[in-house]
């Protein structure tokens, strides 16, 4: 599997409008997307964070993933993503490895990329998203 770099780091929050204003207003990095992940029940707003980006998430109901993590953690970062060259590859490497990922393929995520998870008890704790960029 060939990592490229960090796409992405999510993070959990209540309000996009509100938390969006921080990472715009103050920081000064610019939304270039928004986006309904039906699938995972999350509203996205990305920011250019210029060598990787920055992704609010916000649940679109009750008991979604988001939901539940804030519920257990509170806001605050909810995972990484690395960039990969192959999903595929990288699914099959790790399941050679016996890592434990969440689903058994890839989906579509926000912005087209092709996606997986990996679960934090094969991570050291930390949820790690793995992304292959659309075609």
């Amino acid at each position: 599997m060939k990592i490229i770099g960090i796409e992405h780091i999510g993070i959990a929050v209540d309000d996009l409008t509100k938390e969006g204003k921080f990472w715009n207003l103050i920081l000064g990095l610019n939304r270039i997307h928004t986006e309904e992940v039906l699938e995972q029940g999350v509203i996205t707003d990305i920011y250019d964070g210029r060598n990787a980006k920055i992704e609010l998430l916000q649940s679109m109901y009750p008991n979604s993933p988001i939901s539940n993590f804030i519920e257990k953690r509170g806001k605050g970062i909810h995972h990484i993503c690395l960039k990969v060259d192959n999903i595929q590859q990288a699914i099959d490497e790790l399941k050679e490895k016996k890592i434990k990922l969440i689903g058994e393929d890839y989906y579509i995520g926000a912005e087209g990329f092709k996606v997986i998870f990996i679960h934090p008890s094969s991570t050291g704790g930390v949820l790690l998203e793995l992304a292959e960029e659309k075609d």
